[in-house]
């Protein structure tokens, strides 16, 4: 798994600086070979910055960990979130957006991303980019700096490197890296590739990001309701499709990101949202596919996004895990009941006499698949079996009048995969759940002297555990949470001039824990664009 993380140090009560309770990448004791990537750029326009990587030297692979670390800031005064990534020959090492500055308060923040899966990657010199578009004038004035650095851990003496894809090959724009924007289901992210003939386990690494038209799409509906609702349009369910040759493959819920511009900037000052300055991507099990990918020949991996309504800036990564003891793996698919989705759209909207309009609007989705495939390796016939259950709800109520516009969206998605490999006797599990509720309740008052008020309520939660079971015993169990729940009134006068805000509040509770003992817990509390309080531990009996 491609583990996301963020700097160890505390936020500082009563600091109005960014302040997340996400937790640093887990390393070893061993002394980093440190890499520099990038140093003190300036992002100001919108050209790509270059660099160039270099292995580091007489540090050479295996690595217990390779961890990238980068700093961004912004300063003082106006701008607007931004989208920021980092390639590495062409390949996607991080992807996230920015906190936005306030008119005295500049910000800064620090990211990590643990890249060990990725090592192949770092064994030769490459091309590397790093992608920060931004407009700077005398409207929005905040100018965004970063640095980046690779760090290379050894392997501590009498331990074993962990296992890492031999091949790594990027789904981009170009050589340089890029996103690709896709703007329609029909619109795909696609390589023709002749892969190794020895493959034994493959997996792709998908990230698509919500922007323009799609931004908000958990807030969508039908297309016929959009202008009596003055919402976008193409309902409110968005899934990422992962096809070989033209057959279903796989497919990647896509989690509800929210900027620090979303709704209201001042919900997320100081505290962001889940992920905001660092997504996770979304990891799909194409290994029943790798005795087909073997066979020599080229075939086409393709990536969409099905409900996609204006823009979606898609990247993924294939790794491939070779056997390395045979140059020639065989296999085949057995079973694939993967099918495209079929949303249930539920609409209940009514409009009275007095022009009021009212009632919900509901989309459904439920996934139920099974994909079953084996591949003949040096070490016998590996059988490996994904059953895949993912149900989305999204369940919206409008209530509009002429002084009242109320909108509350209550989303679910609930994912389980379980992936079943037998191997010379052998069966193993791998559980993973994830759960990932979202509640927006959105108003905008009216009132009789030509004043207003907007009001934005947010509850939104990350959780994943992942079980491993080995002949029916537990082997390893991992959860982790993230919950971010922001509220706040903005404030206008009668000729729409903004006068303050009012309730502003903000909390998030990270907490991550697994089988071996280890446990981090931080509690966040923010009022006024301020901290208001660090609790660390808690949840782990400390």
């Amino acid at each position: 798994m491609l583990a996301i993380g963020v700097a160890d140090g505390a936020p500082t009560v009563g600091s109005s600086n960014t302040a997340v309770a996400d937790p640093p990448v887990a390393v070893p004791n061993t002394t980093p070979c440190v890499v520099p990537l990038f140093a003190n750029l300036t992002f100001a326009d919108f050209s790509p910055k270059l660099f160039s990587f270099t292995p580091p030297a007489g540090c050479s692979a295996p690595w217990a960990k390779v961890v990238l670390a980068a700093d961004f800031a912004v300063t003082a005064g106006r701008q607007f979130d931004r989208t920021a990534s980092i390639w590495v020959g062409g390949t996607n090492v991080y992807f996230g957006t920015t906190s936005e500055p306030s008119a005295a308060v500049a910000r800064s923040w620090h990211i990590e991303n643990d890249l060990t899966d990725y090592s192949a990657l770092f064994r030769t010199a490459q091309p590397g980019m790093v992608q920060l578009d931004n407009l700077v004038n005398s409207t929005f004035t905040g100018i965004l700096s970063g640095s980046g650095e690779l760090r290379f851990y050894p392997v501590a003496p009498r331990t074993t490197a962990p296992v890492s894809a031999d091949v790594v090959l990027p789904f981009s724009a170009g050589p340089s890296g890029g996103t690709v924007a896709l703007a329609t289901t029909a619109s795909t992210l696609t390589r023709t590739l002749t892969l190794p003939t020895n493959i034994e386990r493959a997996v792709l690494d998908v990230y698509a990001q919500s922007q323009a038209g799609d931004e908000f799409w958990y807030t969508c509906v039908p297309d016929d309701l959009t202008g009596p609702l003055q919402s976008c349009g193409g309902t409110s369910f968005r899934e990422t499709e992962i096809a070989i040759d033209g057959q279903p493959a796989g497919i990647a819920p896509i989690y509800p990101w929210l900027y620090t511009g979303a709704i209201d900037p001042n919900l997320w000052k100081p505290i962001p949202s889940v992920q905001t300055l660092n997504f996770t991507p979304y990891r799909v099990d194409l290994t029943p596919f790798a005795g087909v990918l073997s066979d020599g020949q080229p075939h086409t991996v393709a990536v969409n996004v099905f409900g996609a309504n204006n823009h979606f800036a898609t990247t993924a990564s294939l790794l491939l895990y070779l056997d390395r003891r045979t140059t020639r793996t065989r296999g085949a698919v057995l079973v694939n009941t993967l099918a495209a989705p079929t949303p249930t759209v539920t609409t209940s909207i009514t409009t009275a006499a007095d022009g009021t309009i009212s009632g919900p609007v509901d989309v459904t989705a439920t996934r139920l698949s099974r994909i079953i495939g084996f591949v003949d390796t040096s070490h016998g016939r590996v059988r490996t079996e994904i059953d895949t259950a993912v149900r989305f709800a999204n369940h919206q109520r409008f209530d509009i009048t002429a002084a009242l516009y109320h909108q509350r969206i209550d989303q679910t998605t609930g994912i389980v995969v379980r992936t079943s490999t037998d191997e010379r006797g052998r069966h193993s599990e791998q559980i993973a759940q994830l759960d990932w509720p979202l509640l927006v309740d959105f108003s905008f008052a009216s009132n009789a002297d030509g004043s207003s008020a907007q009001t934005t309520v947010i509850d939104q939660l990350f959780e994943r555990s992942d079980t491993e079971l080995a002949n029916g015993r537990l082997a390893a169990f991992r959860i982790v949470s993230n919950h971010v729940t922001p509220s706040d009134t903005l404030n206008f006068n009668a000729s729409g001039v903004f006068t303050g805000s009012t309730g502003q509040q903000s909390a998030q509770r990270y907490f991550a824990a697994d089988a071996q003992g280890n446990c981090f817990s931080r509690d966040l509390t923010a009022a006024g664009a301020l901290v208001t309080s660090v609790v660390d531990g808690q949840e782990c009996g400390r």
